[in-house]
């Protein structure tokens, strides 16, 4: 009878067994909450492009070539189901919403009907993006708190029995002060008046050595004073990260950064999506140029339409999209020569 007894007692084991390990694998694969909203602001992106080619009137690209792209690079960045930590917690997310939003859009036949199903969607996701942009910056204020005792030991050693006192006045002030010092001691000390002297000689004398001086101070001034003022500009504010066409590019990052990789990507038979990262290249080059201002919301029809008042940069624009769109959305394998042809597109352009 205990023989018969044993395996009831272990199926509960077990089934708890199990349950502890799928609860385990789903906290690892827990993205956080950066990640997440991430994520979700590329997805926004890949849907105003979509937006952007029902709206596009110029018959230039057929919207379905962007549509096939877009909407499964969406469903990639936002699983039907997943987990996000957020504030030491697991927080289930639930995207079935969307796949059941995109299933209607597919399903649906009319222009018109298509449009307002995207839009719609595109209405949702910036308003989680919004709400999820809060909770990021809720957390950056609680490890801002967090840092607070170590502000207590900063403001301490700012005490007066602990900071060095500094010399007063800017440099420019030093350097005058050291230099009238020094002027001091070349002009020789008046020797006291002798009986019989002329005291009104002496004192047009000294009255000569101090306009000598002032006329020299003023020299240095005017000769030296705009260097140092121009010395003292205010620095360039520095370059903050941004997102094209839903690629993140760090602050540093340059285009001629992400030329190197399309040419790396190139070498690896990786030609779709080096033809990619040299068309985003393209743009960075326009943005630093000041030719074409680059947003997060913008997609490629934006771009190119923002330049067609320079003929010679549009047609040439225009040819580089065209491939871009074909290769990238349109999923059409890219060769050697359709690489060769967009590499050489693109540096006839830069040099127009």
């Amino acid at each position: 009878m205990n023989g018969s007894r044993h395996p009831r007692k272990r199926k509960p084991i077990v089934a708890f067994s199990i349950a502890l390990l799928l609860f385990s694998v789903n906290a690892l694969r827990a993205a956080t909450l950066a990640d997440y909203t991430t994520r979700l602001s590329r997805a926004i992106t890949l849907i105003d492009e979509v937006e952007g080619a029902y709206e596009d009137e110029s018959g230039r690209s057929t919207p379905e070539q962007v549509v096939a792209g877009n909407l499964m690079l969406v469903r990639q960045h936002l699983p039907a189901k997943e987990t996000v930590k957020f504030d030491g917690q697991t927080i289930s997310v639930d995207n079935s919403w969307l796949y059941q939003a995109l299933s209607d859009f597919d399903k649906s036949k009319n222009s018109n009907d298509r449009r307002e199903a995207i839009a719609r969607i595109a209405e949702r996701l910036r308003a989680i993006d919004e709400h999820a942009q809060e909770l990021q910056k809720a957390t950056n204020a609680t490890a801002t708190d967090n840092d607070s005792e170590k502000g207590r030991l900063a403001e301490i050693l700012r005490r007066a029995e602990y900071v060095q006192t500094a010399p007063e006045g800017s440099a420019i002030e030093r350097l005058l002060d050291r230099f009238l010092r020094w002027l001091d001691k070349l002009i020789p000390r008046p020797k006291p008046i002798r009986s019989g002297g002329s005291p009104f000689v002496s004192g047009v004398a000294q009255i000569a050595i101090v306009a000598i001086c002032l006329g020299a101070i003023a020299m240095v001034i005017w000769r030296f004073g705009p260097r140092l003022i121009s010395g003292r500009r205010r620095k360039k504010p520095k370059r903050e990260a941004r997102i094209v066409l839903g690629e993140r590019l760090e602050a540093d990052q340059t285009a001629a950064d992400l030329l190197a990789q399309a040419e790396m990507l190139a070498r690896e038979g990786n030609l779709r999506t080096a033809i990619r990262k040299a068309y985003i290249a393209l743009l960075c080059e326009l943005g630093d140029r000041k030719i074409i201002s680059l947003a997060q919301h913008k997609t490629n029809r934006d771009y190119l339409s923002s330049l067609r008042d320079k003929a010679s940069l549009y047609a040439s624009m225009s040819k580089l999209t065209s491939s871009f769109e074909l290769h990238w959305y349109g999923f059409v394998p890219a060769n050697e020569n359709d690489w060769n042809e967009f590499r050489a597109v693109y540096k006839s352009t830069l040099r127009a």
